[in-house]
């Protein structure tokens, strides 16, 4: 079974959801595709390890709320346990473009890192607002490793610490960023 597999388990082994609601749940750590969801959903589906329930609504199709069956905790828990995980995976456009930034007159270079940092804000104070949400929460993760939302909690924590060493890094670098005119001309 691939990693996106036992993803989709995870975020169902706290709470019945939709593909939809999945996928937005995924972009905590995971970038995936409704395309991507929703065959691999009907997968486990047809494998036993989640079932759904149709919901039915006004002017839409029905939507399907999917849960993880004793089954699929099952293999979850034995995955948790016992694979380990793969290598780390990052993959960023812009650092790839960072990596050729001497190519760019600083402006350029400069603008690219300010808007770089603007939305990892925009990103940070969303975040912020969902652990927010989850420390208001009937079942609150704070310190409690027996509530469905204790992982969630960590991720999220983990992202918001990683987003704000990102702003500082693109803090200290913004300064380097020298307009053409103090730079020194290379010799032709």
């Amino acid at each position: 079974m691939i990693a996106l597999a036992y993803a989709l388990l995870c975020m169902l082994a706290r709470k019945p959801c939709s593909g939809y609601e999945l996928t937005k749940l995924l972009q905590v750590f995971w970038q995936a595709q409704h395309s991507q969801i929703y065959p691999l959903l009907a997968k486990l589906e047809k494998e036993g390890l989640v079932t759904f329930e149709l919901i039915g609504q006004t002017g839409k199709p029905d939507k399907k709320l999917y849960s993880i069956t004793d089954a699929g905790t099952g293999r979850l828990r034995a995955w948790i346990k016992e694979q380990p995980p793969s290598d780390i995976l990052e993959r960023d456009e812009f650092l790839i473009k960072i990596y050729a930034i001497g190519l760019l007159d600083p402006e350029t270079g400069r603008k690219l890192f300010l808007e770089r940092r603007e939305a990892l804000l925009a990103r940070l104070a969303r975040m912020q607002e969902g652990m927010k949400g989850m420390e208001e929460d009937e079942d609150p993760p704070v310190a409690d490793i027996a509530s469905k939302q204790f992982g969630r909690y960590l991720l999220y924590e983990r992202r918001m610490r990683l987003l704000r060493e990102e702003v500082g890094w693109i803090d200290w670098a913004l300064p380097l960023f020298k307009p053409s005119s103090a730079r020194p001309r290379p010799e032709e």
